[in-house]
């Protein structure tokens, strides 16, 4: 039933004005609002805290809806899968009920700031820095490639509170940024795809915050934090990567019944039929392997190396499967009109974002 809401929702609310969106490169924060009034922002926030009680299976629900209608850059799978997560399982009894009512309704949308210009996947190479000042931290460093980053007003900021502890010096620190001076918005980054998703700088010069925003009972815990969320992160983007391969493959079947050469259908030639045959069997095989995922994930579960496993190989699975599908658009599936090539520019980042798949690779096999 949420699942058929939100598809509804993004077809008659998004997908009409989804153009508009590409050219200004972000989702209007009406459109945020009216998410939240139709139920689809923290589905799986318990509801004293103005979420709908749901578990991780209604946030992948509603970010297949995304992807099924085609309006994979409006960003609330992370601000939903992501961000509020970590207010509810390190915030205090105070910030849960100061922060996720106003992120279920949209009146606060969330960013989470990690990746710096000089430390990508490696995040104990963070730079940015909070140092104490009587009841505030002061917040100095800048962030790139930071998803929400033109609309949120909410962002999680992963600091070094102490630089000579390592990774043990990391914290989590919430900026609220209509409340604080000093922080910067840089450019939307002009990216190949998901151009509808704002992407951004930030930049932070002696933001002052109270040391009440910090999130979990004490400093260094934020290295640990990361961890422990990473891996519904990385199994978030196996869902977008799901939802994509099985529209990609809808229209794509639908496009080679209708398109003729030589005086028959596309479908009719052999190629045609083994090439749809094996995308089909394998995004069957990805399917059945992202659902039990998500099973083992609400059991409590999913170890981090599966859902390494499941990011880097769903990932992959979603740049074949729509390489494979624009070609057999032929010329067509060259041309933006058709949804195949957004398709093509929307999924690259896939293997980039939560981690490249190197590192799923070498996380895997550290295990073994």
């Amino acid at each position: 039933m949420l699942y058929d809401m939100a598809t509804r929702f993004m077809s008659e609310e998004i997908a009409p004005r989804y153009d508009e969106f590409e050219k200004n490169e972000m989702v209007d924060r009406e459109s945020w609002r009216k998410a939240g009034a139709a139920g689809l922002l923290c589905a799986s926030m318990p509801e004293e805290y103005g979420g709908s009680g749901g578990t991780f299976a209604h946030e992948s629900a509603i970010i297949e809806a995304i992807g099924h209608v085609g309006v994979d850059g409006f960003g609330i799978g992370l601000h939903n899968s992501i961000v509020a997560p970590y207010i509810l399982h390190y915030g205090s009894q105070e910030q849960k009920k100061k922060w996720l009512p106003k992120l279920a309704t949209g009146e606060l949308i969330g960013a989470i700031a990690m990746t710096e210009p000089g430390a990508g996947s490696d995040l104990q190479g963070v730079k940015t820095r909070a140092e104490r000042d009587g009841n505030q931290y002061r917040i100095n460093g800048s962030k790139t490639f930071i998803t929400n980053g033109q609309l949120a007003n909410f962002i999680i900021v992963v600091t070094k509170t102490d630089p000579e502890k390592g990774a043990k010096g990391t914290s989590l620190i919430i900026v609220e940024t209509d409340e604080v001076e000093g922080f910067e918005r840089g450019r939307n980054l002009d990216k190949i795809g998901l151009k509808a998703n704002d992407t951004s700088e930030l930049f932070f010069n002696d933001v002052r915050v109270p040391t009440s925003n910090l999130l979990g009972h004490e400093e260094g815990q934020g290295f640990i934090q990361l961890m422990q969320q990473l891996p519904q992160e990385r199994l978030q983007i196996g869902t977008g990567a799901i939802a994509m391969i099985e529209r990609a493959l809808a229209l794509t079947i639908e496009y080679v019944k209708e398109r003729k050469a030589f005086g028959k259908a596309i479908i009719d030639f052999q190629n045609t039929q083994f090439k749809l045959a094996e995308l089909k069997t394998e995004a069957t095989i990805g399917r059945v392997f992202y659902n039990d995922c998500v099973t083992r994930h609400i059991n409590g579960g999913l170890d981090p190396v599966t859902a390494s496993m499941a990011k880097y190989w769903l990932s992959d699975l979603q740049g074949k499967v729509v390489d494979e599908c624009l070609q057999l658009h032929g010329g067509y599936g060259y041309m933006n009109e058709y949804p195949i090539a957004r398709m093509f520019r929307d999924a690259r980042v896939q293997r980039i974002y939560g981690g490249t798949n190197e590192i799923m690779k070498l996380l895997i096999g550290r295990s073994l």
